[in-house]
């Protein structure tokens, strides 16, 4: 009779763990849905808004903003995603969902590939930032391409500069579930990620304007380059994921900013 009792009582025991689970991954859903919604009701708010804006104060912006359309929307989901992960981080919401995320990372991926991914990361680190942008910039000069070599320029300038200021002011702790390489300042939002992002967004822009057929390819090199340099920094362990996420919203919304505001400059 008791060990019948014990195992009746361990069966309704698990059932519970697993309805409690199943409950678990059902708000968890919601919750992405719930915030899914918010962020495009916002989005189309601030793309009608800025566009009745325009039409009444800038006429003579209106149309170069239809005409990059998808630009200023892409430009605008940027800008709000990275606002709602600010503030998610700020507000210490993330922290569970990060620490799940990065020790599934830790757990799932084979220590034989910790090299490769160190050599990712080493492609965002400013030894090879830096010098390329100074050459795609001087060489763009060379081709008379003035537009494209400021917007590069600035990207990456501006993008590194967000990123001290942001780690300074948002001083967060880098996640220490094992033993990781040393790196400087504070863990929001990832450096390497976001200047990565934003050199990456600013090349495709330019080819784009000087060789349009070759559009797509960059795009896709460009997308493959972030993922895996963000990739990379959650591997090695020394950002959280919204740290990530963050920095790709970031890095990529300021070139799209930058390039629209010369436009307009120039309309």
């Amino acid at each position: 009779m008791g060990e019948a009792r014990e195992g009746e009582r361990g069966e309704a025991g698990l059932k519970c763990r697993i309805e409690s689970h199943g409950f678990a991954e059902a708000f968890v859903i919601f919750e992405v849905i719930e915030d899914t919604t918010k962020l495009a009701l916002i989005v189309a708010c601030l793309y009608f808004s800025l566009g009745a804006y325009m039409r009444r104060r800038q006429p003579a912006w209106s149309e170069p903003l239809q005409k990059r359309r998808l630009a200023v929307l892409l430009a605008l989901v940027l800008a709000v995603s990275a606002i709602k992960v600010s503030e998610d981080v700020l507000g210490g919401e993330s922290g569970p969902i990060d620490k799940a995320i990065l020790v599934f990372i830790h757990g799932h991926v084979p220590g034989t590939l910790t090299g490769f991914f160190e050599g990712i990361t080493f492609t965002g680190s400013s030894r090879v930032l830096f010098p390329l942008a100074a050459t795609a910039t001087i060489a763009l000069l060379c081709m008379r391409r003035r537009f494209e070599a400021v917007l590069l320029a600035a990207s990456v300038i501006v993008g590194a500069t967000a990123v001290y200021v942001v780690k300074t002011a948002v001083g967060r702790a880098r996640p220490a579930l094992w033993d990781a390489e040393w790196y400087w300042g504070s863990s929001f939002p990832s450096g390497h990620t976001l200047v990565v992002a934003a050199f990456a967004t600013a090349a495709v822009l330019c080819v784009s304007r000087i060789r349009p057929a070759a559009r797509k390819f960059a795009l896709w090199i460009a997308l493959l380059w972030i993922f895996l340099v963000g990739l990379s920094r959650l591997v090695i362990g020394v950002h959280w994921p919204t740290d990530v996420l963050a920095a790709v919203c970031i890095g990529a919304f300021l070139p799209l900013a930058m390039s629209l505001a010369l436009e307009l400059r120039h309309a």
